[in-house]
């Protein structure tokens, strides 16, 4: 069982919240093994012109300790 470490990002896209989800997750990966999990805290998005620009996902994402 271990260790399961939490921590904070932020993701984001031009397109939608999910692709926000997933670009967090994606950058995570790239220094983080044995990722178990992730927990979306919060959604927000920049708007320009009364469009939405860029949508932000705050995401918790818990992974094994070795």
């Amino acid at each position: 069982m271990g260790v399961v470490k939490v921590i904070e990002l932020v993701g984001t896209s031009r397109h939608n919240w999910t692709d926000a989800v997933d670009s967090a997750v994606a950058e995570a990966s790239k220094t983080l093994d044995d990722i178990v999990g992730v927990e979306v805290t919060n959604f927000t998005a920049n708007v320009d012109s009364s469009k939405i620009t860029e949508y932000k996902a705050d995401v918790r994402v818990a992974f094994h300790v070795h």
